[in-house]
């Protein structure tokens, strides 16, 4: 077993400042390391148009740009390079498997993807320039959110698709961080997801303090809404996208869906979600789809639970006094996951070279 960890990043301020700090915080890091010789081995598949994304990124978030700028100057890079690494705009995307499961008031995410993409941060910002919504959960790409919270209860997760006939648009994880950014409900964020230029074909879960949920089925070309419970790795309505293996992400859904009339409270929930053996929590760190954390969030009482691995016993935050002024008390999460591969945060030679 791997001992990992997360540092928690909390910051109350402006979105230019907020950036200036992450990249004071990733200069000469492993994780600007291991993603230098990443790039040497895997290639770009597209390019830069800094007006471009600028202009799409300020159409939905304009503090997400403040806060771009910020990174360059405390990285003192290019502009190109900032939009390449963190922009979330026109960027390649590998499969994964993650599975999604929404209780009476709580949403529950197994994030599964590979150990040498994962960062390692789970920020909590409160921004006060009024550009944003104050949030929680964990970052991907800096800039970027996995899955997360906002203060108005909107909880968020996604589960990939394909990758198939990319189009020019953001990545999962740039629009999952522009829902928690703008949208206050289900119904700002399914209106989001319509106009959103998608690069790859995703499910975007969501489900607010109204108790209200969706699933929007988002390709390059074409995006629909359907209500459900719980979400894999296949679409329910835009089939013609679904990629051909779809065994194990029927599966899981499956075994989500047999287990639903027993489990009675968020703690069973959860147990089944991290447990390992229970067959949702994944173990295929080398093909891309190992479950790395769990994720629980509550959009009325706005706390949120946090495992690192499987068999864990969830770190509980209190988002709300958060938000009142009150700091974590704790500055790092720790976890163990059945793995040898390194992470890209905080081990050498997490590339791809072998």
């Amino acid at each position: 077993m791997k001992k990992i960890y997360s540092d928690i990043i909390q910051f109350r301020g402006n979105h230019y400042d907020y950036g200036f700090l992450q990249g004071e915080l990733l200069k000469d890091s492993l994780s600007v390391k291991n993603r230098e010789d990443q790039w040497k081995v895997r290639k770009p598949r597209f390019t830069i148009n800094v007006e471009e994304a600028k202009s799409m990124i300020t159409h939905f978030a304009p503090g997400v740009w403040d806060e771009l700028m910020g990174l360059q100057e405390a990285l003192e890079w290019p502009i190109e390079r900032v939009l390449q690494e963190y922009g979330g705009y026109r960027v390649n995307h590998h499969k994964s498997g993650c599975s999604i499961y929404i209780g009476e008031d709580y949403l529950i995410r197994n994030y599964d993807y590979h150990p040498k993409t994962y960062e390692g941060r789970y920020t909590l910002f409160q921004p006060t320039d009024g550009m944003g919504y104050s949030m929680i959960g964990p970052s991907q790409r800096v800039t970027g959110r996995m899955d997360g919270m906002n203060e108005c209860g909107l909880a968020m997760g996604y589960n990939f698709m394909n990758r198939r006939r990319p189009g020019d648009g953001f990545i999962c994880c740039m629009i999952g961080r522009l829902i928690l950014e703008s949208c206050q409900d289900v119904e700002e964020a399914v209106a989001m997801l319509k106009e959103i230029p998608h690069r790859h074909s995703f499910t975007y879960v969501v489900h607010d303090q109204k108790g209200r949920s969706a699933a929007v089925e988002t390709t390059p070309r074409e995006v629909t809404v359907r209500e459900t419970l719980s979400c894999t790795n296949h679409f329910e309505k835009l089939l013609s996208e679904n990629r051909h293996q779809l065994a194990d992400s029927k599966r899981r859904l499956a075994v989500m869906e047999e287990n639903r009339a027993a489990m009675s409270s968020p703690e069973q929930a959860f147990q089944l979600m991290n447990g390992i053996g229970k067959g949702v929590f994944s173990d295929l760190y080398g093909s891309w789809a190992g479950t790395i954390h769990t994720s629980v969030y509550f959009p009325r009482s706005l706390k949120v639970w946090m495992a690192l691995g499987g068999n864990q016993q969830p770190y509980e935050i209190d988002f709300a006094s958060w938000l009142l002024g009150k700091e974590l008390s704790i500055e790092r999460m720790t976890g163990k996951v059945d793995t040898d591969i390194p992470f890209l945060h905080m081990d050498e030679g997490a590339n791809w070279f072998k």
